[in-house]
């Protein structure tokens, strides 16, 4: 779900990309 990962790119909660519910803006590079 990488698609979830850059529609929260703005700074929210990427729960449902990474299933970690941290901040995208900080955990962009999680799963890229």
């Amino acid at each position: 779900m990488v698609k979830g990962n850059k529609k929260t790119n703005k700074g929210k909660i990427i729960r449902g990309s990474n299933g970690e519910g941290r901040p995208c803006k900080k955990s962009k590079p999680i799963r890229q």
